[in-house]
């Protein structure tokens, strides 16, 4: 599994952990039922703490993402298809907030902004 740990990310480690784990299963890269390295096997891995990764596992799991077994392992949960449109949704919402932001910053209005992403939708 490769995830790349930014230590210049404003984001924490366990963070950037849980994104990159979400982002392969949203993808289909990580499919239900497949084994996720162990906290220990990813903390080596990575060079980071193995609370750190427990802390990632958890957040995943919580979120419905993964199911983990003791002395069995972590692995992905077959996934509710409204759960993930959800998460798409709350990914979207976060990049347009962000394009928002760039917008205002630089005068550009809510129409050209429209127009902007409707040429990106669209592909043109």
């Amino acid at each position: 599994m490769d995830i790349i740990i930014s230590n210049s990310s404003g984001k924490p480690i366990y963070e950037q952990i849980t994104s990159q784990i979400k982002e392969m299963i949203m993808s289909g890269t990580l499919k239900a039922g497949d084994a996720l390295p162990s906290m220990r096997n990813l903390a080596q891995q990575l060079r980071i703490s193995i609370i750190t990764t427990k802390r990632a596992y958890e957040e995943l799991e919580r979120e419905g993402f993964i199911e983990s077994f003791t002395g069995k392992g972590s692995f992905v949960k077959a996934q509710d298809q409204e759960l993930m449109r959800e998460e798409g949704l709350r990914q979207i919402e976060a990049a347009l907030s962000c394009a928002a932001e760039k917008a205002k910053q630089y005068a550009v209005g809510i129409d050209e902004l429209k127009d902007l992403l409707t040429m990106l939708y669209e592909g043109e």
